[in-house]
């Protein structure tokens, strides 16, 4: 197993880089991120995720050895391959740990190729492995009067993300639209 190069950038493909060490070529997957910070002919070091499969052997590369163990949590979720875990994992490290301790199903679900049934498979499986700080309400984030209080507050310009914070924080399901409307909006206001 392959776990870390050192090496001279041949070029940039669209999904991997040719990294050469001692005359051998080595195709390596690496994040969009790293090749904007990683110019051809420049010496790199990368750390190795050698992912065997039925019909290939193919190397993920990471700057750091914290970006190579987050690629491997997210492979441990179920229906999270690698190409997908590496478009996570270049989003950087501590949003995503971020984005998995609020449990921030929107961050996930910006990402191509991540649907919301994943967003919430990784935010449960890896949260006691990253930790995490706030509980995913499965049944309350899809509900209406959770979705018109998102859509009207967005609307009026606050982010997204802060509405959906003081939402799991403050959402009252007994309470009416009006008055749920209202706490989260002076929450929202003191903030400003």
């Amino acid at each position: 197993m392959i776990s870390y190069l050192q090496g001279t950038i041949k070029d940039h493909m669209d999904h991997y880089s040719t990294i050469v060490v001692h005359g051998v070529g080595y195709a390596v997957y690496t994040a969009n991120s790293w090749k904007q910070t990683h110019q051809v002919l420049e010496s790199c070091e990368v750390f190795i995720y050698t992912h065997v499969k039925e019909d290939a052997i193919e190397l993920y590369g990471f700057e750091t050895r914290q970006e190579r163990t987050l690629f491997e949590h997210l492979l441990s979720v179920s229906g999270i391959g690698p190409r997908s875990a590496l478009l996570i994992v270049g989003n950087g490290v501590s949003e995503t740990i971020t984005a998995i301790a609020q449990a921030d199903v929107s961050y996930f679900t910006s990402i191509p190729r991540i649907g919301k049934k994943n967003a919430q498979k990784i935010i449960i499986e890896l949260k006691n492995k990253v930790g995490g700080t706030n509980e995913l309400d499965l049944a309350e984030e899809g509900s209406p009067m959770v979705q018109d209080i998102v859509e009207a507050l967005t609307s009026m310009g606050f982010a997204k993300q802060d509405v959906l914070f003081q939402i799991k924080a403050h959402f009252n399901a007994d309470e009416t639209l009006e008055t749920n409307m209202k706490v989260i909006l002076k929450l929202l206001s003191k903030k400003k």
